[in-house]
């Protein structure tokens, strides 16, 4: 499918998205995970394309959106933008990880643009931290600062995708940050943590995680997140670890279809 490629002026820097799809069918919207790009959604385009309007982008600081600053905040308002850009008062949103949690600020803040959300292995914005979990958390930076930049791509193509082939390409993106970015985007992801006990988003959810998903309490958190939406699928894709769309693309698909095209009838 092709894309048009454009880009909106920021604060110092050009975000660059792509739009595309079936102009006159409800907007999809896709968001990347942390340290990645749009790229990820190279195979998964067409396919959702071929029924519904596609925005996907590449977040400040991630890709050709960069250099820039980045807080989830400030990607938020860029997000928010883009839609008042393309004068869109409600979408669909699908998000991997960060992207996830991108999209749970945008739905507890502005409800009122969102007309379903998929999230794929993402943690819960809202959730209540263990103490184990906090105390991990403040290790996080630390950590990081210890490994070579290489040791961690390394580690987190490893943690991500099982294939080489699926390494290769998100071995790009990651590949072209600096370690210092890698980090700050890493660390800037963790803050949108905050417990809102009792909290619903109230929006039809499909919540897809990879059955082999070891990265942070992701696979762990969405059943008890599942368990909080009245209207909330959790699907666990089998032979996969944190991105699901590289590692077992075909039952991703059909469940990201199944669920968009539900949403389309409604």
């Amino acid at each position: 499918m092709e894309l048009t490629p454009h880009t909106l002026p920021r604060d110092g820097f050009n975000l660059h998205y792509w739009t595309g799809g079936q102009t006159d069918a409800p907007l999809v919207v896709f968001t990347h995970g942390a340290t990645i790009d749009h790229h990820e959604w190279d195979a998964t385009l067409p396919l959702v394309g071929a029924h519904f309007r596609i925005l996907t982008w590449d977040v400040r600081a991630h890709g050709l959106s960069r250099p820039a600053p980045f807080s989830l905040v400030q990607a938020e308002n860029d997000l928010l933008t883009l839609l008042d850009t393309l004068q869109t008062d409600q979408a669909i949103f699908v998000g991997h990880s960060m992207g996830g949690n991108l999209h749970q600020e945008l739905v507890f803040h502005h409800p009122e643009r969102v007309r379903a959300m998929a999230f794929l292995d993402c943690t819960w914005n809202f959730q209540k931290l263990t103490a184990l979990e906090q105390f991990g958390l403040s290790l996080a930076e630390p950590i990081f600062r210890l490994y070579s930049y290489k040791a961690l791509v390394d580690q987190s193509l490893a943690a991500t995708a099982i294939s080489p082939e699926s390494q290769d390409l998100l071995r790009q993106s990651m590949g072209s940050l600096t370690k210092a970015e890698f980090i700050q985007i890493m660390m800037a992801t963790s803050v949108c943590l905050h417990a809102e006990p009792g909290y619903q988003i109230n929006k039809p959810l499909l919540l897809m995680v990879g059955d082999q998903d070891k990265t942070g309490n992701i696979r762990q958190a969405m059943p008890r997140w599942a368990a909080q939406e009245p209207d909330c699928r959790l699907v666990v894709i089998p032979n996969a670890r944190h991105a699901p769309n590289l590692d077992n693309p075909s039952v991703f698909h059909q469940t990201l279809l199944d669920f968009l095209l539900t949403q389309k009838e409604r």
